[in-house]
């Protein structure tokens, strides 16, 4: 069976010519080519040097397909999705014609038309939506394609389980685990001790809706405790990174940036660290940097923005809510009176949880409940 993937993922030519995207969606691809003969990916390049979270395909049955890219935060680049929609469309039309099923993945700006056009289609298809499906008030073209996919037939995969579900959405975790990276996990849990000095992580954007400025604020208020924090890394980059340093700097703050590192350096951090932190308010589906770190031993910190509070709960985590600096700091307090042996067993339910968040899981069922 071959298969069409279309989406907006970012790609984009490396200095020997290679093409190279962004690292989660083309780890998952690699990975869902062995149930496929054949997948072209459609999707957005650019005509930019490759950030360092970038990779390659490992596969030749994988072809990308360039797309122009379309949407964004300007006038013009929000202009861009009708103006590219003809040339938007041809390739989308051609790749169709030589496959026998397909996936787009929403929200994106282009989705507003391509939605309705692949519901035309014969070909077998489903729709991913890999934002927050409960979101209250998204931006309006996010609306109108959460709206298009509740009134129509095909099968969509969402974040959670939601009230009033329509039978059509599938609840589907984003897959990002290998069932070797499961047994990797399985042993560190062993020998992992929960006792300060605490190390902690972060992993995502650094912006103030991902949670960044609330953890610096955080760790500033607690600096003075004797024992309780070694070392805070945060992963990714953003416009405000020199700003943060700066305060880190000020402050005098335990707490380290790495910028972007690949795949294999984060899941390093997530081995040496005890919690992850990701106090966000961003519309989130269901990050996977949570399955990832609670995989490896990392009992998550985190608000309750879309589909997270159905998986981690007092159990296996802890809960910022209401999402502030202040009740994080609360957080951060408490875990220097928890006995170590209930930290370890927060981890251990934390571990099983990320069991639903492997290739092997997610491929199946793609096979035996879509296709």
């Amino acid at each position: 069976m071959k298969l069409a993937i279309i989406s907006h993922t970012e790609h984009y030519r490396t200095e020997d010519g290679g093409i190279v995207g962004w690292g989660p969606t083309i780890t998952e691809i690699n990975h869902l080519i062995d149930r496929f003969d054949k997948i072209y990916h459609v999707a957005f390049f650019y005509e930019e040097e490759p950030p360092p979270s970038s990779i390659p395909y490992t596969s030749n049955n994988i072809e990308f397909v360039p797309l122009p890219p379309s949407g964004g935060k300007t006038l013009g680049s929000k202009l861009s999705v009708l103006t590219n929609l003809p040339k938007t469309l041809a390739i989308v039309k051609n790749v169709l014609r030589k496959v026998d099923a397909f996936q787009f993945r929403a929200p994106v700006g282009i989705g507003v038309y391509l939605i309705p056009y692949l519901n035309r289609t014969k070909k077998k298809g489903w729709f991913k939506y890999a934002g927050n499906w409960a979101q209250e008030n998204p931006p309006l073209g996010y609306a109108l394609q959460r709206k298009m996919l509740m009134n129509q037939d095909r099968t969509v995969t969402i974040n959670g389980k939601w009230p009033n579900q329509p039978k059509q959405c599938l609840t589907f975790e984003n897959p990002c685990l290998t069932l070797q990276e499961r047994e990797e996990g399985k042993n560190l849990m062993e020998s992992k001790a929960y006792r300060p000095r605490f190390t902690f992580c972060f992993v995502g954007r650094l912006e103030d809706e991902k949670g960044v400025q609330r953890i610096l604020d955080a760790f500033a208020a607690i600096k003075n405790l004797p024992d309780g924090i070694g070392e805070v890394h945060l992963i990714g980059n953003g416009t405000k990174r020199k700003q943060y340093e700066k305060q880190v700097s000020r402050q005098q703050l335990p707490i380290r940036f790495h910028g972007f590192l690949s795949r294999t350096e984060v899941f390093d951090i997530y081995k040496q660290s005890h919690f992850l932190l990701l106090p966000s308010t961003a519309s989130e589906g269901f990050p996977k940097v949570i399955a990832e770190a609670m995989n490896y031993g990392c009992i998550p910190i985190v608000s309750d923005v879309s589909s997270i509070g159905q998986y981690i709960h007092s159990a296996n985590g802890f809960i910022v809510n209401p999402t502030t600096a202040e009740k994080l700091v609360d957080i951060l307090r408490e875990l220097q009176e928890l006995d170590k042996n209930l930290l370890k067993a927060k981890a251990a339910q934390a571990y099983q949880v990320a069991a639903n968040f492997t290739f092997e899981h997610y491929n199946e069922r793609i096979i035996t409940e879509i296709l």
